[in-house]
Order: C-alpha cells, then sequence, then structure tokens
C-alpha cells in the first residue's frame, strides 16, 4: 500500500449533518492506513460542531469570515447579458472566490506524488476545479441519488464541474449506471463506510420509534407525522422521537399539533451522538423523499434497528431488502408507512428477526472493504487505468 497525500473538499466541514460526519469519518480511516489527510472546507458553518479532539487529519477553511452566495447556475450567453448590479455582486463573488482558490491551490501544492483531491459536493468542486491540482487525481463526488440531481439546479452543475474529474463517484451502483447514461463517462460507485461496529439490541421493547435527520422538506418528517396521526391513537404509550434541526422545525411542531399528537411526538433537537439515540429506540423510521446512501439508515441497521423506509432512492434499496431486513414502501404512500409501523409496533418477534438480518447485512460495508476500493481506484488512476474498481 501506498500512502498518499489525500484532500477531502467539502462546503464546510463543521456543520452537523451526514456529509461532515462522513467526511471526518473517511478522514480518520485514512489517516488510520497511514495516509496523510487534510479535510477543507469552504466555508465554516453558522453554528459549528466540534467533531473531533486530536484529530489524526487537518482540517482546513479556505474562508474564515466570508460567506460566498451559492448563485444559480448560468450559461455563459446569460451571464454576458446580466443587468449591471448582478454583474456587480457577480464580479465581488468571482474575486472572494480566487483568494479561495488561491489558499487550496497553496495547499495542494504541499502534495507528495500520487495525491488524491476528493471534491465532495458540486459547490466546493467550484473551488477544486479552478484551483492548481497539477499531478494530482480528482474525484468529484455526488451524495445524493441521480433522480434528485437530476430534478434540481445542481444538475448542470454536476455535468460541467465533473466533467472534467478523473472520476465522477456515486454511492450506489444504479446511480452511477444512470449518470453513465447521461453521457458522464467517468461514473463510478462507492458507498459510505459503516460509522460504527454492529451490535444488536437485546430485547427491541421500548415503545420507542425513531426519526433521525435534517428537519427540511426532503426529510419528509411530515409524512411522518402524517403516518404517526394512524398510529399513535392505537398504540398507546408509544412514542416517536424526532431528531433534528432545521428550517422546517417550526412548521413540524405545528403540523403534529393540528394533527392532534403533540402529545406522543418528541422533537429532540440534534444530537452528537446518534448511537445512544438509536439505543433507546425499537424501530427506526426513515421518511425521506429524497436519499443519497442514508446513514442514518446504516446506523440504525449496525445497531439492531429493524427500519421502515420510503423506496425513494436506489441507497435506501441498497441498504433493505423488504421483508428481510426492513420493511420498505412505496415513496409519499404515508397509509402504507403507518401500516408497515403498525406491523412492527404490534409484532415484537418481526422486529427481531428483521433486526436481527438488519445486522449481517451491513457487515458488508465495514471499513476496511469500503477502504480497499478506493485504495483500488487511487492506484488505478495514477496508472492511468478506466475500469470499474468494483
Amino acid at each position: 500500500m501506498t500512502d498518499r497525500d489525500i484532500f477531502l473538499v467539502c462546503n464546510n466541514v463543521d456543520e452537523l449533518g451526514g456529509v461532515q460526519r462522513w467526511a471526518h469519518h473517511l478522514a480518520g480511516l485514512f489517516a488510520a492506513r497511514g495516509h496523510r489527510v487534510t479535510l477543507v472546507g469552504v466555508t465554516s458553518a453558522d453554528d459549528p460542531h466540534r467533531y473531533a479532539h486530536n484529530a489524526p487529519y487537518r482540517v482546513e477553511v479556505l474562508h474564515e469570515q466570508w460567506r460566498p452566495p451559492a448563485l444559480a447556475w448560468r450559461p455563459a450567453s446569460v451571464r454576458a447579458r446580466l443587468n449591471m448590479r448582478a454583474r456587480v455582486r457577480d464580479r465581488r463573488r468571482t474575486v472572494a472566490l480566487r483568494r479561495g482558490v488561491a489558499r487550496l491551490s497553496e495547499l495542494l501544492r504541499e502534495a507528495r506524488p500520487g495525491g488524491v483531491v476528493i471534491a465532495a459536493q458540486v459547490w466546493a468542486m467550484e473551488w477544486v476545479r479552478l484551483a492548481d491540482t497539477r499531478g494530482l487525481k480528482v474525484i468529484g463526488m455526488s451524495h445524493e441519488s441521480y433522480t434528485a440531481t437530476r430534478r434540481s439546479s445542481r444538475y448542470r452543475r454536476v455535468r460541467e464541474f465533473y466533467a472534467g474529474a478523473d472520476r465522477m463517484l456515486a454511492l450506489t451502483s444504479e446511480d452511477a449506471d444512470a449518470w453513465a447514461r447521461s453521457g458522464m463517462t467517468n461514473a463510478d460507485h462507492i458507498p459510505n463506510p459503516l460509522p460504527l461496529e454492529p451490535s444488536p439490541h437485546p430485547d427491541l421493547l421500548a415503545p420507542v420509534v425513531a426519526c433521525v435527520g435534517r428537519l427540511s422538506y426532503e426529510k419528509g418528517v411530515d409524512m411522518a407525522l402524517e403516518a404517526w396521526a394512524e398510529v399513535g391513537a392505537a398504540r398507546p404509550g408509544w412514542r416517536l422521537r424526532v431528531y433534528g434541526s432545521g428550517p422546517e422545525e417550526g412548521a413540524l411542531r405545528e403540523l403534529a399539533a393540528s394533527l392532534g399528537v403533540s402529545g406522543s411526538v418528541e422533537f429532540r433537537g440534534p444530537t452528537a451522538d446518534v448511537e445512544a439515540a438509536l439505543a433507546e429506540a425499537s424501530v427506526f423510521l426513515l421518511p425521506s423523499r429524497q436519499e443519497g446512501f442514508p446513514m442514518s439508515l446504516l446506523e440504525a441497521m449496525a445497531c439492531g434497528l429493524p427500519s421502515v423506509a420510503f423506496d425513494c432512492a436506489p441507497g435506501v434499496r441498497e441498504l433493505l431488502t423488504d421483508g428481510r431486513d426492513g420493511l420498505l414502501v412505496a415513496p409519499g404512500h404515508t397509509t402504507a408507512l403507518a401500516a408497515a409501523l403498525d406491523r412492527l409496533i404490534g409484532d415484537p418477534d418481526l422486529r427481531r428477526a428483521l433486526a436481527a438480518e438488519a445486522v449481517g447485512s451491513v457487515t458488508r460495508f465495514r471499513p476496511g472493504a469500503v477502504l480497499d476500493r478506493w485504495e483500488r481506484l487511487f492506484a488505478l488512476l495514477h496508472r492511468g487505468g478506466h475500469p470499474s474498481i468494483t
């Protein structure tokens, strides 16, 4: 194995979020294998979270104070026709962007031969593609499903910014195939590594359903509340615990009140100890409208929780097989979601059977196996190869 200089670049590295948790975890795993790792955030989060004390990797931020706006993508023909105010705003952003790119280039020039840059998000890739990456291999990543990106403004930016990367990584083979069909011939995939050691719960008798995620539209907590309105009344004593924060929190609290479930729904706020939160539950609920390769579901399965999830993305199907290690429901079908929850709540034996299968299923994502794939990719790129690393 060759020890390398590895740069992981994210929008920010200190927000309490899934990509940030993945980045710190992966940085630590790379460092444990002897690589020299630098974790780079374009900006700092508004409410920074401290991920690691005495981390075995370096953390750098390109813009400590300034928050560069994520302007809408525009083709060159449109940019040329912008009005004066818009052009001034774009010029100011461009000046700041250049400062960040210069700082990133300084960091990258420290790399020894064989170095790699991984842009974890498309906004971060805007800085990477303008930086001095000579002698380095550049990998762009998407942490959401192809369908979610295709429906958003990010699609054109991914197509533009990732086209010149040495490899564009999705989280599942299904998503990589979709990107390849859309013309991204550099597409491949590597899943997220398991963030904790699988360890089943002993009894799964606590009357608690856990839901972990950002309180935003794509995470579908409103649909969880609608399903809970059908379940909670028939299952007195059971509670739905929602962990997370976000822009929809106020509206979700109002929705819980209007549905009459405020008494059985607990908004616990964000948690830095997801494993402890899951240890207090007997069922995990993933009501998302969009997902990539959901870390919270991966953690729940590793903790031995039976899960109910909307079949909203290839990453969910990659983790859960309906009826074997969890229950999958058609996306957006809240009545079916309620029925699946009620089925698990009413059947302790089913909970234990699904949980046991879940713990065994996620061992295929143990860090060692995932890191081996990353290192095969690094070696392949520096040899000039293109075949899939799977």
